[in-house]
């Protein structure tokens, strides 16, 4: 996270109204520090039973992909700000992806989720992403995202 935090610790309920995620899907407890470049979160929905991702009775480490993505959603709302609603964003792909554990619901406490935005403009944005315990990475990667999927698609002319 870079020195230039902007925004304030952003609480569950707060993120909840910024991502179309909600409920138990809302796997982020909240937002500790944001700037332009990049955001860091907090998450405690891992260990729950009710987590909405587990299957087998575990959550399995790929789905902390879900966590960055969401954390990236976050993002994008924080920084559209008051200039209006923040516009749709796709998770379109993810690339280099180091799953460094299992599973993520046998980790107690909080997990870190980071995202970094490395490059973009108004209809595409990648980035850098991890999810830590404690200091360890278990995963990182990188995503592409693409804003308003629905506006890149050409309309037929009668």
């Amino acid at each position: 996270m870079s020195a230039s935090v902007v925004g304030q610790v952003v609480d569950h309920a707060g993120i909840a109204a910024r991502i179309p995620h909600h409920g138990s899907m809302c796997l982020l407890h909240s937002v500790q520090a944001w700037s332009e470049a990049a955001i860091e979160c907090r998450a405690i929905s891992h260990t729950d039973p009710a987590n909405p991702l587990r299957s087998h009775d575990q959550l399995g480490a790929a789905h902390g992909i879900e966590y960055a993505a969401q954390a990236m959603a976050v993002h994008g709302a924080l920084l559209a700000g008051a200039e209006g609603p923040p516009r749709q964003g796709y998770l379109t792909s993810v690339r280099g992806v180091s799953l460094h554990v299992t599973r993520l619901d046998d980790l107690p406490g909080e997990l870190e989720v980071r995202a970094e935005r490395l490059s973009g403009d108004d209809r595409n944005i990648l980035y850098q992403f991890s999810v830590h315990h404690e200091g360890r990475c278990l995963l990182e990667g990188r995503a592409a995202v693409v804003i308003d999927a629905s506006a890149l698609v050409q309309k037929e002319t009668p």
